[in-house]
Parts: structure tokens; sequence; C-alpha cells
């Protein structure tokens, strides 16, 4: 019964291998792209801060810069590839 199992997930298991490294190399491309961007953002704030005196322009752009950085919402997607590589290796365990 095992063998039947595993014989009807490898498909599932190599489409899983497949997708956790292309999500894996799409993450680290766009964490570095973002990063740059991100720092950039927070010079825009700094200057609005500094110039413009304006606080809420400021706070909105301080807040999109932590959004895209690589503390903000890149670290989630990279949790969620790593769960989907958990799920993967806990289909090879079966």
């Amino acid at each position: 019964m095992r063998i039947i199992t595993k014989i009807i997930l490898f498909p599932v298991m190599v489409a899983l291998a497949i997708l956790v490294a292309v999500c894996r190399f799409i993450c680290s491309f766009s964490g570095m792209v973002l990063a740059v961007l991100a720092g950039l953002l927070f010079l825009v704030g700094l200057g609005t801060l500094a110039l413009l005196r304006d606080p809420r322009g400021s706070v909105i752009s301080f807040v999109l810069a932590f959004l895209i950085s690589p503390y903000g919402i890149p670290l989630f997607f990279n949790w969620l590839v790593d769960k989907l590589d958990d799920l993967n290796c806990a289909i090879k365990s079966i």
C-alpha cells in the first residue's frame, strides 16, 4: 500500500520540487531589487521630512520602504516557500 501511495504522489513531489526551486530563485532575485528600491524610498522619505516638512508623506514613504525591504513582504514569501518545501519533505517521507 505504501509503494502505491509513493507512485501516486511522485508527480506531486516533482511539481513541488520544481515550484520551490523557481520560487526560491524569484524570491532571491526580487529581494535584491526590492532592497535597492527600499533604500531609495527611505531616502525619499528622509528628503520629504527634511525639505518639505511633511510628516504624513514621509511616514507613508517609510512604511512602504519597510514593506518592500527584506523584512517585509519578501520575508513572508520566503516563509511561504519554506512551508512548501516542508510539505514536499513530508510527502517524501511517506
